[in-house]
């Protein structure tokens, strides 16, 4: 395993994979421990050689992203979705040529999906999980929590080369191949608005105007801190803590200690500063207290749809169940709900349909269709 962190050995390591057909690819990201979430090290594996990039070390990835975006070679993930966004976010960089191994074990009807779970199954290697809820972040990185990052990848060949085997013995390799293709385009989406983020909170909705008005102190106090910190946000302060906070408004450090879900340790080291931030909250005047935001209302169900869902997913469970595949995998319900409102007249039309898969059109179309045209108010 090779350790690269200069622009210098990163852009000779691009040259070199350029001969190779086939790249294993994962990464290591500090959400869990940092207020700042950043890609922290991107692991390549071939069939001889393993490598781990620094991706903090480096300002881009030059030849390796031109590598990555290569569609002449194969670039193998495990569940790509999240190494997809940071590359996109943090680099600029796409992949070509993706092979997801998660996608492949779920057209193979696997229920346990995790990487440690279908490798043991399929190529009987066993994961170690010690380093799972590392800090990715930290520097230097122990040659040990190197090595951990390495086995991510250094199985993913064989273990592609067997799942491929097994997609072409079930006749599924080019559904596979489709999804594999959609999941190219996975990009970076920004978070919803940071201003309104207080009001995501599991308990908000059931604060009032003055409550809500100190939820939005003290979340903008962990926050900052956090942020000065660079730590996990609720690594600093659970949102439970402070939705009960802002329930109970405690107006002195015994009524904050008092709080079950605030630990002891934080109300003696930052009890000051939370009930200063909940002090500004009670002294706002009426007039600007926030507003609970509105709820959207739903438009009431529409019985004849309703009805078409029902048929079409009775049709899609038993499909499920002949195929070996998860039922939501093989159409999720917003499909079905699609589907039912649509109405289409035959294959055709239904794989018009947006996000409507070919594979999925070749899985169950023709019996979706069916159910559709044996009922009324068909189109």
């Amino acid at each position: 395993m090779r350790y690269i962190d200069t622009p210098e050995e990163l852009e000779r390591l691009g040259d070199e994979l350029r001969e190779a057909e086939l790249v294993a690819a994962d990464s290591e990201a500090a959400g869990f421990h940092r207020y700042h979430d950043r890609l922290c090290l991107l692991q390549l594996s071939t069939r001889r050689d393993t490598v781990v990039v620094d991706t903090l070390a480096v300002a881009d990835l030059g030849a390796l992203a031109e590598m990555l975006a290569d569609p002449e070679r194969e670039v193998v993930f495990h569940d790509a979705d999240y190494d997809l966004r940071l590359l996109d976010r943090d680099f600029g960089a796409t992949v070509r040529g993706l092979f997801d191994t998660k996608i492949a074990a779920q057209f193979l009807g696997e229920a346990k999906l995790g990487l440690a779970n279908v490798l043991e199954k399929h190529v009987g290697v066993t994961l170690e999980k010690k380093h799972q809820r590392a800090d990715w972040a930290r520097r230097p990185l122990p040659r040990e929590m190197l090595e951990y990052a390495a086995t991510d990848t250094v199985h993913l060949p064989e273990l592609r080369d067997v799942l491929k085997e097994k997609l072409l013995g079930a006749d599924r390799l080019a559904w596979a191949e489709e999804e594999f293709a959609v999941q190219e385009e996975t990009r970076w989406e920004p978070p919803a608005d940071p201003e309104t983020a207080y009001q995501r909170l599991k308990g908000a909705r059931d604060l009032g105007r003055r409550q809500l008005a100190a939820l939005k102190a003290v979340y903008d106090w962990r926050e900052a801190r956090a942020k000065a910190m660079d730590r996990a946000a609720f690594r600093v302060l659970p949102d439970n803590a402070l939705v009960g906070m802002a329930r109970s408004m405690p107006g002195s450090a015994k009524a904050l200690a008092h709080l079950d879900s605030v630990p002891d340790s934080l109300a003696r080291r930052y009890g000051s500063e939370l009930l200063s931030a909940l002090e500004q909250a009670r002294s706002l005047p009426d007039t600007t207290l926030p507003e609970q935001p509105r709820r959207g209302r739903r438009p009431p169900p529409d019985p004849e749809v309703e009805d078409r869902v029902e048929r079409l997913k009775a049709v899609r469970d038993r499909r499920s169940e002949v195929l070996g595949l998860d039922r939501g995998f093989l159409m999720p319900r917003w499909q079905l709900e699609e589907v039912a409102r649509e109405q289409p007249r035959d294959v055709d039309a239904l794989a018009a349909l947006p996000g409507v898969r070919t594979w999925q059109v070749e899985a169950l179309g023709e019996e979706l269709v069916a159910v559709l045209g044996d009922g009324d108010g068909r189109k």
